[in-house]
Formats: structure tokens, sequence, C-alpha cells
């Protein structure tokens, strides 16, 4: 298996980390988790954001490395792109939760080129 692939599995669960760290240290209501994670605030809410987000981003990332394994794309490129990208939804997550802005909207950015950049790699 391919290291993008690997990198797949990575990025599909970064948002649990997320959502766990915004309920660790806390009572948590597992009967009614969404509206427990939409009535908290501060970092508590950013991680869920964070979640949130990261669901987002994956299908366009996962889709790409399928599209440049089907294409025939160089695979050390794509390897290294999607290490860039599992990185950059690090770096995003953590981040968000510190409420680094500025920041957070680079390395957002980062990332989603890097999924774009390997959608077209195989061209």
């Amino acid at each position: 298996m391919t290291t993008a692939l690997w990198c797949v599995l990575a990025a599909g669960l970064l948002p649990y980390v997320a959502t766990v760290s915004a309920k660790v240290g806390k009572r948590f209501d597992n009967h009614l988790p969404r509206a427990w994670l939409a009535a908290q605030s501060g970092w508590r809410a950013r991680a869920n954001a964070a979640q949130m987000n990261s669901f987002e981003a994956f299908p366009l990332f996962a889709v790409a490395v399928l599209v440049a394994h089907h294409t025939g794309a160089p695979q050390p490129r794509v390897d290294t792109l999607a290490l860039v990208f599992v990185a950059a939804r690090i770096a995003y997550i953590v981040t968000y939760v510190a409420d680094l802005a500025l920041l957070r909207s680079i390395v957002w950015f980062a990332g989603i080129a890097s999924a774009v950049a390997i959608f077209v790699a195989g061209t």
C-alpha cells in the first residue's frame, strides 16, 4: 500500500481527534452529542468546528488520491503531497483550537492546494 493511501486513512481519522479533544475533561452528554457540542464555547467550540471542517475537506483529498492512482501519477509526488495534506490538516486543527485565525487560514489553503495538486498530478 502506498504512503498516499495510508494518508487517506490518517486524514479520515483526524476529525475524530478534534471531536475527542472537544469532549475530553468535561461531562459529555452522549444522549444528545450534537446539541452538547453546539452549546460549547471557546476552544471546545473551535475543536468541534475543526472536526466539521476536517470532514468537509476529506472527500476532495480521498478522491484526489484515488484519481492520482488511477491516472498513474508519479507516486513519489503523490506521496509527498499527501503527507503535506495530512500535515496541513493537523496544523489546521491545532491552529483552530489555539484561535490563530490567520495561520489557520494559511494552512487550510495549503491543505486544499495539495489536494488539488494530487488530483492533477497525473495530467
